[in-house]
């Protein structure tokens, strides 16, 4: 299953999916969130797949949610939250936290930038191999609303440092991300590929029995601590945001959609 957006492939127990927007920085419109999510559906399900690979075509990563051609911009006499509330939290809270709790290792390679919605497609992955030139920024804080859907900044970053990211909206490169152990491993850009497969061809000689359960034993412990439930509320949060944002101004956010194209757009030089 290979599409405009999204290919998909698989070879010696890996399934490789490759985003694939590079004209627009692989920034996400729904179509791509949806077939996204059905070449993880498809790898989850394919007794075959051992190991999941999710790298993108083109210089970044991610430039995030696609502001560019959002349905903000559809110039609606009314906006509701419970609209804004039904697309979110299917698609990108949603998704975010089926994509980490599928039973089989995954790996992103991280090249360029990784900003706002582009966390949510890398930080659900088991493991974060980064190009020596990857950014990773929330810079949503300036729209109004308190971050992005998915609330893993206090457990990937630290809570000094979420709250220092996500106060300023300023990238970490991946030498801090590395520091702080967002990613497991840095390499020079054009070794990315072949770093992120070398990792999945070393995981997938194991039984996936055990793997599974030792991927479990993890994302278990972390919920223990309350991973998913900080998760879920927080998402909550994101919501008042929208809602204090349509009160202010009668649209989900408060920055002009302009001012987030030209911030976006200043960090992916």
């Amino acid at each position: 299953m290979s599409t405009d957006l999204v290919r998909y492939e698989v070879a010696e127990g890996i399934a490789t999916i490759s985003l694939n927007r590079p004209e627009v920085h692989n920034a996400q419109n729904m179509a791509l969130l949806d077939e996204l999510d059905a070449a993880w559906t498809r790898a989850a399900d394919d007794p075959q797949v051992r190991v999941i690979v999710l790298r993108a075509n083109g210089k970044h990563f991610s430039a995030g949610h696609d502001v560019a051609r959002s349905t903000w911009d559809d110039n609606r006499d009314k906006w509701l939250v419970s609209d804004i509330y039904e697309v979110e939290s299917r698609r990108y809270v949603g998704y975010s936290l089926k994509w980490r709790n599928i039973p089989k290792p995954s790996i992103a390679a991280v090249q360029g930038v990784c900003i706002a919605g582009g966390l949510l497609l890398a930080w659900p992955c088991d493991l974060i191999v980064a190009a020596d030139n990857a950014r990773f920024s929330d810079p949503v804080v300036a729209m109004g609303i308190g971050g992005v859907e998915y609330h893993a900044h206090t457990w990937e970053m630290g809570a000094r440092l979420a709250k220092e990211v996500l106060f300023t909206g300023r990238p970490v490169n991946a030498e801090e991300a590395l520091r702080i152990g967002m990613v497991n491993k840095v390499v020079a850009r054009d070794e990315l590929d072949a770093a992120a497969r070398e990792l999945a061809a070393q995981i997938a000689t194991k039984h996936p029995f055990a793997l599974r359960a030792a991927k479990r034993a993890v994302n278990q412990t972390l919920d223990i601590q309350g991973f998913t439930a900080a998760v879920q509320a927080v998402f909550d949060i994101h919501q008042l945001g929208h809602a204090h944002a349509i009160s202010e101004t009668g649209q989900p956010v408060l920055m002009a959609l302009d001012g987030m194209k030209n911030q976006a757009a200043q960090q992916k030089r």
